[in-house]
């Protein structure tokens, strides 16, 4: 995992990470498992999610800093405190396939009205920016 960022109300917040590790159990539920390695100061962020069953949103750059973000709803397992640094271990299932990303952006331009040349630009820099996208 090279970035994982979670959503708020506010927008999506990054962490900077000094590790991370996705694994997809590939098992009938669809379940995948995120570690990610912080600086103890962000592990506030997540506290208040251990032992709950709130499922967070996040999203997260896997292997290539090209690939698109995935985008996940997950709960919160385990914060262990190492130091300097904390380990957040969540589980949870992928969100949207990621090859759907493009299709449903080009749709909610469209609804909003843009066309040709605008809709081109709006395009080209909501699949940089990776905004989220409503159902």
């Amino acid at each position: 995992m090279l970035t994982l960022e979670r959503f708020t109300e506010q927008g999506f917040i990054s962490y900077p990470l000094v590790d991370g590790i996705i694994i997809n159990q590939e098992n009938s539920h669809h379940t995948w498992i995120l570690e990610m390695y912080v600086d103890r100061s962000h592990a506030a962020d997540f506290y208040q999610f251990v032992n709950t069953d709130e499922l967070l949103e996040v999203r997260a750059v896997i292997s290539y800093p090209d690939n698109e973000p995935a985008a996940f709803r997950v709960v919160v397992q385990v914060i262990q405190d190492l130091g300097d640094q904390v380990s957040i271990l969540m589980k949870g299932t992928i969100k949207t396939h990621r090859r759907q990303y493009a299709e449903l952006l080009l749709e909610k331009l469209m609804e909003e009205g843009l066309s040709g040349d605008d809709l081109l630009e709006k395009f080209r820099s909501d699949m940089t920016t990776r905004p989220r996208i409503k159902p």
